[in-house]
């Protein structure tokens, strides 16, 4: 599944807690989803995290989904950590208010190289080995294993261009609305409204690869990346610009 797609996808709560309870194999209740937003630092780095969610009991949820290793690197990880952390609390608010959080990287390599389907990074004291316990969890999701698993059935599903192939009928339903209906194209365009409005070129061209990748037509191309279909025929009649 590309990454435009997925990104719209996760902006339907029911597919994002889906995902969650699969990949964290525990009940999650999720009330809130914000997709593409930029977490300011007002000393450095801002950084875009690709799917916040947050659950009824206030713990917060970074999903990631990376096609390229470069994008999986540990520090990586570590910042959208915290500043998720930064961006939680209130001025005022004291640290023992911090919620849990969780920050999900989704690989298509086993970045970790040790052939396994799931990573848990977690802070431990070195010299007793017990937990820090301060409550802010990694966690790694190797893609290429595609067991006969819940994760790995959910594995399978975000790799499939097609809905019919999928085995989770709340994707397979969304993939189905936005490739195939009026709602859905609109759905789309939405979320990519901010890149139009930063005249961000190199990213849709970008994007209007990723949908022609997923069987959208030219026409609906145009119509979510809201231009011509002569410039989406141009734009992929040249070499892909960006690799992700």
């Amino acid at each position: 599944m590309s990454d435009a797609l997925m990104r719209n996808v996760l902006k339907e709560p029911a597919c994002t807690e889906y995902m969650l309870q699969v990949i964290l194999e525990k009940e999650i209740k999720i009330t809130d989803v914000v997709i593409q937003e930029d977490h300011k630092n007002l000393r450095g780095r801002s950084a875009i995290l690709d799917c916040v969610a947050k659950d009824e009991d206030g713990r917060r949820y970074n999903l990631e989904v990376q096609q390229e290793r470069s994008g999986a690197a540990p520090r990586r990880a570590r910042y959208h950590s915290g500043i998720l952390d930064a961006n939680t609390l209130n001025h005022g608010e004291d640290y023992d208010q911090l919620p849990e959080t969780f920050i999900i990287f989704i690989t298509r390599e086993d970045v970790m190289k040790a052939g396994l389907p799931v990573y848990h990074i977690e802070r431990t004291i070195e010299e007793t080995k017990e937990a820090f316990g301060d409550q802010a969890h990694i966690l790694y999701v190797n893609a290429r294993i595609q067991e006969d698993t819940r994760l790995g059935r959910l594995m399978h599903d975000l790799q499939c261009k097609e809905a019919d192939q999928m085995y989770s009928k709340i994707l397979a339903e969304q993939v189905r609305k936005l490739k195939e209906t009026p709602e859905g194209v609109s759905e789309m365009c939405e979320i990519m409204d901010r890149i139009y409005q930063e005249g961000r070129e190199e990213a849709q061209i970008e994007i209007a690869w990723e949908l022609r990748a997923e069987g959208f037509p030219t026409e609906r191309i145009a119509k979510i990346l809201k231009t011509n279909v002569k410039t989406i025929e141009q734009w992929l009649a040249g070499e892909r610009l960006i690799a992700r």
